[in-house]
């Protein structure tokens, strides 16, 4: 692998580039596509954000009422 950076250590100039640059960019499609996938990106952290608030949330109320239970099941042995 060394020896082949050492046989040609300067890489050859691309070719230059002779079409029109207005049909090869992505152009208006391409910007709507980009922006498309940003906004259902956000739409999908935003759900996935909302869901494991939602799991969070049902684990501390059921720790809080195992809590009450055996709290209350403590002072009725007592």
């Amino acid at each position: 692998m060394i020896t082949l950076w050492t046989i040609d250590p300067t890489p050859t100039p691309l070719p230059a580039f002779d079409g029109d640059p207005n049909i090869v960019t992505p152009g208006v499609i391409g910007f709507g596509a980009t922006f498309l996938i940003a906004i259902v990106t956000v739409f999908l952290v935003m759900d996935m954000v909302r869901r494991v608030r939602r799991i969070r949330y049902r684990d501390e109320v059921r720790a809080e009422l195992e809590a009450e239970q055996a709290a209350e099941s403590k002072n009725r042995d007592a």
